[in-house]
């Protein structure tokens, strides 16, 4: 799988050389072309993970930006009102996250997002307790969470 990302990157830099155009949409496009090359070239492999959790990093990418910008803004908001409409609370959330760099990455992703923040980590690592700054209820927190950032990171690294 390595290989293969190794491979598309190359073929990337080489589509960059070619064309002589050094924008990152070109070497985007130099990835995506690659990434086709390679598929159509490997499609007879029975190794096709690395074809699969591309576009899988790719929607977990625009998803946590998304996520990002919403938090951010609706942060902003409250900041820039004279109302605070803010709703602070602890939540429990049982992961399905198990080796430490899958609980690692999901403690990072939702620090990295403004009003949230992990608090502590159970000792058997089956319960994360986080911050939430906009809490209206801990249920839908937990579903939002468990259907959208854990599965979407738990899907690329399993």
């Amino acid at each position: 799988m390595i290989r293969l990302f190794l491979m598309n990157l190359l073929l990337s830099f080489i589509w960059v050389a070619l064309t002589g155009s050094m924008y990152y949409t070109n070497f985007v496009f130099g990835f995506m072309l690659g990434f086709g090359i390679l598929w159509i070239m490997n499609s007879h492999d029975s190794d096709q993970r690395y074809f699969f959790r591309v576009p899988k990093v790719l929607s977990f990418i625009l998803y946590f930006f998304v996520q990002l910008i919403k938090a951010n803004l609706q942060v902003a908001y409250d900041v820039m009102t004279p109302k605070y409409f803010m709703k602070p609370g602890v939540v429990r959330y049982p992961m399905n996250a198990n080796t430490e760099l899958e609980i690692n990455l999901l403690a990072t992703m939702i620090s990295l997002t403004p009003g949230t923040l992990i608090l502590d980590i159970s000792e058997d690592k089956k319960t994360m307790y986080i911050h939430v700054m906009y809490l209206n209820d801990p249920k839908v927190f937990v579903r939002e969470m468990k259907t959208g950032l854990e599965r979407r990171l738990l899907e690329i690294l399993r």
